[in-house]
């Protein structure tokens, strides 16, 4: 099977690319780089293609989507806390620039 022939994988897998390209096209990634991502996450989850017996059965890991898009959280809530504060000190000092 040629590279980048996605012939080996499920519809499930399929489906799950197009879903996640379209999420990053929509934060502005080009179309290639988005499709690329997409596929490289389901590789990912899912240890690659699973037809054919290639890793049927075995559990997809989530391990990429767990955070659904959103930035980690680093430091305790206070840290958080005092970052938002300085954030909108300096918001409001630039304001009244």
């Amino acid at each position: 099977m040629p590279r980048g022939d996605k012939g080996a994988y499920t519809d499930k897998q399929k489906r799950k690319a197009e879903h996640i390209e379209q999420g990053y096209e929509q934060r502005g990634v080009p179309k290639a780089a988005a499709e690329a991502r997409a596929w490289a996450t389901v590789n990912k989850e899912s240890g690659g293609g699973n037809k054919s017996g290639s890793g049927r059965g075995k559990a997809d890991t989530h391990v990429s989507s767990s955070r659904g898009g959103e930035a980690h959280k680093a430091g305790s809530p206070e840290a958080r806390s005092a970052a938002a504060r300085k954030g909108w000190d300096t918001r409001r000092k630039k304001a009244g620039e």
